[in-house]
């Protein structure tokens, strides 16, 4: 890596959103440091765009400062890591899925922030920037996504305070609809194939890539702008 490289991390970046935002930030000439629980895959991809893989778990605090250990300077924050769990009325769900949604979704995005800003405030002329990403599930609720859409609501929460409390940070959250990857319904639906391919049959449905190409766009943008948030959906979505 050149010293002049600006350098992405991104979170939860073994497969889907997260992978194909890796691959963006590579090709458009960022050094790209992905992690994620599965190291396989990682370091599969680090080799495949030139990047570096380490393990991280952002439910878990030793793993996060292991994880930091390994980086000097970081640019841009991609935190991708998050996740559903069940698709049930409220009264019928679990606090573990609860507590999971909000570990991995809000929890692991506040780790993951105050691991880094200081890194982030030292990148030239200002220009560190956190994209977290959000949901259309944290502004809009609906039947059966109780849990999840209160963890993304949380989200947005971080996302809005940061953006009154660190001027010297840009903070954009993007908020994807309707996005077919390959694993966040079959984990929803606890590997129930069938039931994970029917949230996309029949639909017009965005792809990873399509996500990936926001991530670049905005992570492209001069330094002194900042794109607050972003709502992105397939045009068959209201």
């Amino acid at each position: 890596m050149e010293d002049t490289a600006r350098v992405a991390v991104v979170t939860g970046a073994s497969s889907g959103i997260g992978e194909a935002s890796a691959r963006a930030l590579a090709a458009d000439g960022w050094h790209v440091i992905v992690g994620a629980r599965r190291l396989d895959r990682l370091e599969a991809l680090a080799d495949e765009i030139g990047g570096e893989a380490y393990a991280l778990d952002v439910t878990s605090d030793d793993s996060v400062k292991e994880f930091v250990s390994h980086l000097d300077r970081v640019d841009l924050l991609v935190n991708n890591a998050g996740g559903a769990k069940g698709l049930e009325p409220l009264v019928e769900t679990t606090v573990e899925d609860w507590q999971w949604m909000y570990e991995v979704n809000v929890l692991g995005t506040v780790r993951m922030i105050q691991a880094l800003l200081p890194k982030l405030h030292a990148a030239p002329e200002n220009s560190g920037l956190i994209i977290n990403m959000g949901s259309v599930a944290g502004w809009n609720v609906y039947e059966g996504g109780s849990g999840y859409n209160a963890a993304k609501h949380g989200v947005r929460v971080i996302s809005r305070a940061l953006r009154i409390e660190e001027h010297g940070v840009r903070v954009t959250e993007l908020d994807p609809g309707r996005v077919a990857t390959e694993e966040f319904s079959l984990n929803r639906f606890r590997g129930d194939q069938a039931r994970a391919a029917s949230v996309y049959d029949g639909e017009l449905n965005l792809t990873a890539e399509d996500i990936a190409e926001t991530v670049r766009w905005v992570a492209s943008l001069p330094s002194h702008v900042n794109i607050d948030t972003m709502t992105i959906k397939p045009r068959t979505q209201s």
